[in-house]
């Protein structure tokens, strides 16, 4: 069993940062590959980048792949996003999950969720 609680998120304005923070229970973290997604209103969840459990291999979304950094630190149980350069189309709830295989980017795959924390990118 693996439990996820999400934190960090926040009002941010245009072109700031923010880092959201995954904290993971449960002595098998460092075998799941963790993954972000995030859900804005009215649209399905989507992938957002995701990080292979000895932290050798990340994966991002094209429309975040030059702004969000995901990284883990297996000591603490935890797995970070480094949002920068924010637009408001960013603006979503953003959920950690854990999947114990190798294929990344389907919700499908996650076998565990956070509840996820709101972003809300707004001048």
């Amino acid at each position: 069993q693996v439990q996820l609680v999400e934190s960090g998120g926040g009002l941010v304005q245009p072109g700031g940062s923010l880092t959201l923070s995954c904290s993971a229970s449960g002595r098998t973290f460092s075998r799941y590959t963790m993954g972000w997604f995030r859900q804005a209103p009215g649209k399905e969840r989507e992938f957002v980048a995701a990080i292979r459990w000895s932290g050798s291999r990340s994966y991002s979304s094209d429309s975040v792949k030059d702004r969000f950094t995901i990284s883990r630190d297996n000591a603490k149980n935890t797995v970070y996003l480094q949002m920068n350069s924010l637009n408001p189309e960013d603006t979503a709830v953003y959920y950690c999950a854990a999947t114990p295989g190798t294929v990344v980017t389907p919700e499908a795959m996650y076998q565990y969720w956070g509840q996820g924390t709101q972003v809300t990118v707004s001048s």
